[in-house]
């Protein structure tokens, strides 16, 4: 454990009381000077600038020194730091006013000429319950704080009541422009002197930059009253398109219900045709069946006996393969193929949809001919103008293209 220079009073550090800012290169630590005095530095190789507090090491080193809700008095070495981000600055600031400790005493000692009017500016916004210094050197600064606790005043009486004025003066110019920039309060009123005196212009010119900034912030706002108005006003219009979309849908959607109720209908009385159909062909097929038992039991000559009934055989023959391609009812999944592939190919003829759907069920040609009433070769013709139609290449497969189609349904 070592020992403070000034006071020979113990000082204890823990590896944990510190916060490396590796984007800043630098090294904010914390000690205690035993037993209740905080002193925190920047280690650093170069001149660096501060980017941000440590409030999470500061708030632990508070905790673990049993110094919580006790007013804290407290030492900072700014060597090496030649400026401040403002990001540093605004959560000082909302350390000293939300978060943080009371400060019974800070001493900010050793900052460089280049950052010493942004830390009298940080000692003239603190709270009044807060009394923030600036020193020289740590012998300094350790004076102020060994007076402190012994209730001592930590500060110079002025001389006349001029010197004083002006200190007050001075702070009153220093918290302003803590008040605009660190705060954003831009409406809080100044307290200018009298035309008279020395600092009269000075403290005109920093009204006429807080009125600066009330214009700039009231156009800003204006710009975004703008900016607002104009993306709500293309919000508007896209929900109008996007309304007049939907309503094409439904649109849309109600045909292809209208499209889909007129295809089961047509689909029903196909069924019922050819069940009709089926009906006639039964009642044919018992006939046929009927006069090939009559003709086995005719005394005719054999030759002709067997032309007769091969010839009542392969009429029942083709009775059966119909009855057996008639069994396939059509479902309201052909339909739904049906008017995809119409929609899909809208160049394509009732007939041309009617092949497809029997292509697609793996009926021959010489069944389709029979069940559209045209010959074998015309069926060819239809498949021929149908393969182009459905721009199919030479060795593309109508069928395979079909039942491809009709899976990309479901």
């Amino acid at each position: 454990m070592s020992k403070c220079p000034f006071s020979e009073l113990s000082v204890t550090e823990k590896p944990h009381w510190q916060a490396a800012h590796p984007e800043g290169g630098y090294t904010t630590k914390f000690c205690l000077i035993h037993p209740d005095i905080i002193h925190g530095h920047i280690a650093a190789d170069d001149d660096v600038v501060m980017d941000y507090i440590d409030i999470g090491v500061f708030q632990t080193v508070i905790r673990e020194s049993n110094l919580a809700d006790k007013p804290i008095h407290m030492l900072f070495n700014l060597n090496h730091v030649k400026g401040i981000s403002l990001r540093y600055k605004k959560n000082l600031v909302n350390l000293l006013y939300n978060s943080g400790p009371t400060f019974k005493l800070l001493v900010i000692y050793e900052a460089d000429p280049e950052i010493r009017s942004i830390v009298e500016t940080f000692a003239a916004i603190v709270p009044e319950k807060s009394m923030v210094v600036i020193a020289d050197s740590y012998h300094e600064a350790m004076q102020m704080i060994l007076d402190s606790k012994s209730g001592k005043k930590t500060h110079v009486a002025c001389e006349s009541d001029e010197e004083e004025q002006y200190k007050a003066y001075k702070k009153e110019f220093f918290s302003a422009l803590a008040r605009f920039n660190w705060l954003n309060l831009l409406n809080h009123p100044i307290t200018v002197p009298n035309g008279t005196h020395p600092l009269y212009p000075y403290f005109k010119a920093l009204e006429a930059l807080q009125q600066d900034l009330c214009e700039k912030q009231e156009l800003h706002l204006k710009e975004m009253e703008t900016i607002i108005g104009e993306y709500e006003q293309k919000i508007a219009e896209k929900a109008v398109l996007l309304n007049v979309q939907e309503d094409m849908n439904k649109k849309i959607e109600s045909q292809l219900e209208n499209e889909k109720s007129l295809l089961t209908f047509q689909i029903t009385a196909k069924d019922m045709e050819l069940k009709r159909l089926s009906s006639i062909m039964t009642e044919k097929r018992l006939k046929l069946d009927m006069i090939h038992r009559l003709v086995e039991e005719e005394n005719i000559d054999p030759s002709l006996k067997k032309e007769i009934t091969s010839c009542c055989q392969k009429l029942a023959d083709c009775y059966n393969q119909y009855e057996t391609k008639t069994d396939k009812e059509t479902t309201v999944e052909d339909s739904a193929f049906v008017s995809r592939l119409q929609r899909k190919h809208p160049g394509l003829s009732k007939q041309d949809l009617r092949v497809s759907l029997m292509i697609k069920q793996d009926y021959s040609t010489v069944e389709i001919a029979k069940t559209i009433g045209i010959t074998p070769r015309g069926v060819e013709s239809v498949r021929y103008r149908l393969h182009k139609k459905l721009g199919l290449g030479k060795h593309e497969s109508i069928r395979n293209y079909l039942l491809d189609l009709e899976a990309t349904t479901r």
